[in-house]
Parts: C-alpha cells; structure tokens; sequence
C-alpha cells in the first residue's frame, strides 16, 4: 500500500499528492491529511474517478483508504 502524508499542507496539495499516487497504481493508497475539507476533497476525487475511499479519524487528522 502506497501512503501519502499530506498533513499540514494546504489545499489544493494533498489533492494533488493524491492524484499523482492513484495515477500509475492499481494498489490501494493511503492518504493522510489534517482538515476535514481535505478529507471530502479527497473522497469526492476518489469517488469521481471510480475508487472507494474508506476514512478513519486518527490522533492528528484522517486516514483515508482508496481502494
């Protein structure tokens, strides 16, 4: 599984992290971020390009899986 930390970067990053790991990879991604919005922003993408996203709060923001 590939992780991206885009904790404490601001939009639109994480999302930009997150398209280029899901680009070249039929593997599950996991991505990390700190604000809810991005958690949505993340989970929208995932879900308009055909992947599920499966989220987690954790201590210091979200874990999101896309499968």
């Amino acid at each position: 599984m590939k992780i991206v930390d885009a904790r404490g970067l601001s939009c639109p990053e994480p999302l930009m992290l997150t398209a280029e790991a899901l680009k070249n990879s039929d593997e599950s991604v996991k991505i990390l971020v700190t604000e809810p919005h991005q958690k949505m922003n993340v989970e929208k993408y995932a879900k308009d390009h055909g992947r599920k996203a499966v989220s987690t709060e954790s201590g210091d923001g979200f874990e999101i899986v896309i499968e």
